[in-house]
């Protein structure tokens, strides 16, 4: 067996490229199709679901296609001074650099800004980083900002191309300034040549901003719901994955292990990648190698749910231990309180509130379960129950 066939194929805590990426061909086709007609997107899903995977897969379709891509990450732009420079850096790569091969004048728009921005070279590989000082007045960065803003329309339009402009972790934007939006909401809707899109960790914030009338982002997008993914299709990604990296593997324990897993894109990955490290490539892996496979996962994600169940509070922990024994669940009901030790129900009430928002918890036609992937199971092994 040649080295390469002994390589895990799967993949999870980055993103799922190429043939790692399971399924979403139809949502897939929709976003190309949208980005290029020049549709606002917002892609609407809770953590790990595979957002950034599925825009990197879009982006790559696009950019063969001559549409141009920027892209910035605004949980590293804490400021206006850093988001400007993060636009002002993708814009000039992505966009104007590709537009203008003559590096003077792909520079030539940026030195109309109200600020100036210091511009250093990377002596290493050439390429150029934008930095702006904070001495300067708020409003002169938050023109700097707007005009920044109107360059990816001005500078396509010039040479009739389409633009993408993704904005990841959307939901910072508030978090920077909370009048960023309408700034932001200003610009874009005179842009009809450039496909917003937005993308954000945060799903109720994200929420917020699109659904709620009051907020200057209400209803400018197309929604992109991302659900878990289908146990057929991921049921052949999985088995064809360890048919080409020259193992095997039982159907019955794929089905077993996507009904732990309930079609979560990112915890299929990591329960996939145990149970390919459990298997042995003389005989398929079966219902032994997934609780092996379990029990690793569990072990690894040790660190992560200690601190996650340190942070919770005692009424959090309670839900969260009586979820763990019986779900789906309706914490608030008598009986179910009763049997499992819960407080009132307004105490539980806000601990559900809570745990929702941070995506611990899902909540689906009134009925409550643990989202976080597998930390049902560590509960279950490390937090002792009701004496």
């Amino acid at each position: 067996m040649s080295s390469r066939t002994k390589t895990n194929p799967f993949r999870f805590g980055a993103l799922a490229l190429d043939e790692e990426f399971a399924d979403r061909e139809d949502e897939l086709a929709e976003l190309t199709r949208d980005i290029r007609n020049g549709q606002d997107v917002v892609i609407l899903a809770p953590r790990r679901y595979g957002k950034s995977s599925l825009v990197w897969q879009a982006t790559q379709q696009l950019v063969s296609k001559r549409v141009l891509v920027a892209q910035v990450d605004l949980m590293t732009t804490p400021t206006k001074e850093r988001l400007a420079e993060k636009l002002a850096e993708t814009i000039y790569e992505n966009v104007a650099s590709v537009l203008e091969r003559a590096r003077e004048k792909a520079l030539a728009p940026f030195r109309g800004l109200q600020v100036q921005p210091t511009v250093t070279v990377n002596p290493e590989d050439g390429s150029f980083s934008f930095s702006f000082s904070l001495t300067h007045r708020p409003e002169a960065i938050e023109a700097t900002l707007e005009r920044l803003l109107e360059l990816p329309a001005e500078l396509a339009a010039s040479k009739k191309r389409r633009v993408a402009l993704i904005m990841d972790e959307f939901q910072e934007i508030v978090r920077i300034d909370p009048d960023l939006p309408r700034l932001l909401r200003s610009v874009f809707q005179q842009q009809p040549e450039v496909a917003h899109l937005y993308l954000g960790s945060r799903r109720h914030i994200m929420e917020r901003i699109f659904n709620d009338e009051n907020e200057p982002f209400w209803r400018s997008a197309k929604a992109i719901e991302l659900d878990t993914i289908p146990p057929e299709p991921f049921a052949e990604f999985l088995v064809r994955r360890f048919r080409q990296s020259g193992k095997k593997v039982d159907p019955r324990a794929i089905d077993a292990l996507l009904a732990r897993t309930h079609g979560h894109p990112y915890a299929t990955q990591e329960l996939s990648y145990f149970l390919w490290e459990q298997a042995s490539p003389a005989k398929p892996a079966s219902d032994g190698e997934l609780d092996a496979a379990l029990a690793a996962v569990v072990r690894a994600e040790h660190a992560h749910f200690t601190l996650l169940w340190q942070d919770a509070s005692a009424a959090q922990k309670l839900v969260l231990q009586a979820l763990a024994r019986e779900q789906p669940a309706r914490p608030f009901r008598a009986a179910y309180r009763q049997q499992h030790g819960l407080p009132p129900a307004t105490n539980v009430q806000r601990a559900l509130r809570a745990l929702t928002e941070r995506e611990i918890v899902a909540r689906t036609d009134g009925e409550y379960r643990i989202a976080e992937p597998f930390l049902a199971e560590w509960i279950l092994t490390n937090v002792p129950g009701p004496a």
